[in-house]
């Protein structure tokens, strides 16, 4: 089955089947009607893939499409908590479909099995929704709670398998995170900030003959090959060398064998560094962490995978793809914006919440037939030539998967024609780098 066909099918089946059980399971759709699960949900993703902003009317415009006949007002009116509930059920089981395409076509990265890339991202809602997804309590205060939902994504940068997003309150830890836990691949490498720092994890990682990859978390014990606790401040103030790695032990309880990377960062870097820390000071009213100020000079990293696997350098690099991460995030909010709406009214809020991150899911399927495999994938031209031809797809939608596939096929040719990005010579980009370690000017 080629990849295509398979994302035409796996279209069909959570934007009809799926919807329509949803609907009835949810009790978004009690009786017969020209607007069930199915054309509801299907109305929602293919109008704002085509136009984030769009109104009630070009809703509209879309269900007549789709064959359905109803008034603005009519639509305003479906937009309940059952069409809620409905549109997150199609959702959750759209993360729960497998896509993947060929590994993309770099040998730095191909020495891992994969490379998992973990992040989370937050999206601030009306504050009558705070029963639903709880935020924080504004100035501690209970019955001023806001309303956020946190969504968490493990991606493959090698297959570009996405997990999730996964919904949870705006509140919640990065640590408790579904993709904490989630199991990896024999030989793979998984990054991700350090708001998922934490040493049994890792430990786990590397049990299942995996790799890992992070930054150095303040306070974090290190020990050197003698077992003595390192004075990282004081050890680093030794060096005359702008780049080093030793063998140490992570953590008082763990004792996790590591390399321990660190690199001279040039003043400017340090000056920023810097003024972030008295700016985070400034505003919890404490001072500056003497330790932290220190050693703003350095980049410090620390992984399991051996000197002859990675190079210092090419952890470097490496190090970096983590951004490819916060750049999907970036897609999803200022094209897709899932994070934003025209609306006041909660429910149809949440129902545009739901039905983005729907979107950009079967966005993501799309790209992946067409551009994943080419390291010089431009996500937001794939992303715009995808919008340009979501009508076109929702035309061909009713006709079956035929129809669809069809379709899908002319996006993929479009894809496959433009959707790249360009070298550049004063700051590479990530492709370049993953090409050619040594072109990284550390920032």
């Amino acid at each position: 089955m080629s990849s295509v066909t398979y994302v035409a099918e796996a279209m069909q089946t959570v934007l009809s089947e799926v919807a329509d059980q949803a609907a009835y399971r949810t009790g978004f759709v009690q009786r017969e009607s020209p607007l069930g699960g199915a054309e509801f949900v299907q109305t929602l993703v293919f109008t704002w893939l085509a136009n984030p902003e769009a109104s009630l009317s070009e809703l509209t415009q879309t269900a007549a499409t789709l064959g359905v006949d109803i008034s603005n007002q009519g639509l305003d009116q479906r937009f309940t908590p059952a069409a809620a509930h409905c549109v997150q059920a199609v959702l959750q089981q759209a993360v729960a479909q497998v896509v993947q395409a060929e590994p993309a076509t770099v040998p730095l990265l191909q020495r891992f099995t994969a490379l998992y890339l973990r992040d989370s991202s937050q999206l601030q809602l009306p504050g009558e929704l705070a029963a639903v997804w709880h935020g924080n309590s504004a100035c501690h205060v209970p019955e001023a709670e806001s309303a956020a939902l946190k969504i968490q994504v493990r991606l493959d940068e090698l297959s570009g398998q996405l997990e999730g997003p996964f919904l949870q309150d705006g509140r919640a830890g990065d640590r408790t995170s579904p993709t904490q836990t989630a199991p990896v691949h024999p030989g793979s490498l998984s990054l991700a900030d350090l708001g998922y720092f934490d040493l049994a994890q890792l430990r786990a990682v590397g049990d299942q003959q995996a790799f890992w990859l992070t930054r150095w978390r303040a306070g974090t014990c290190l020990y050197d090959a003698a077992g003595q606790r390192l004075d990282l401040v004081r050890w680093l103030q030794q060096q005359r060398r702008d780049r080093i790695e030793d063998a140490v032990c992570v953590g008082a309880q763990q004792r996790l064998p590591a390399r321990l990377l660190a690199v001279r960062v040039p003043p400017e870097v340090v000056a920023q560094r810097r003024r972030q820390l008295k700016e985070a000071a400034r505003k919890h009213g404490t001072a500056v962490n003497p330790e932290r100020w220190a050693l703003a000079s350095w980049t410090l990293l620390l992984t399991n995978v051996p000197a002859e696997k990675l190079s210092l350098s090419e952890v470097l690099v490496v190090a970096r793809v983590r951004w490819q991460i916060e750049l999907l995030f970036k897609l999803w909010k200022a094209q897709g914006q899932v994070d934003t709406s025209r609306s006041g009214q909660p429910w149809r809020i949440l129902c545009e919440v739901y039905a983005k991150l729907l979107i950009v899911v079967i966005q993501h399927w799309i790209l992946l037939t067409a551009v994943w495999a080419n390291p010089r994938r431009s996500l937001v031209k794939a992303a715009q030539t995808i919008r340009h031809h979501a009508l076109h797809l929702a035309s061909r939608f009713v006709e079956g998967p035929e129809g669809l596939v069809c379709a899908l096929q002319v996006v993929q040719a479009c894809l496959r024609t433009g959707c790249r990005i360009d070298k550049r010579r004063q700051h590479p980009s990530a492709f370049q780098l993953w090409l050619d370690p040594d072109l990284l000017v550390l920032d």
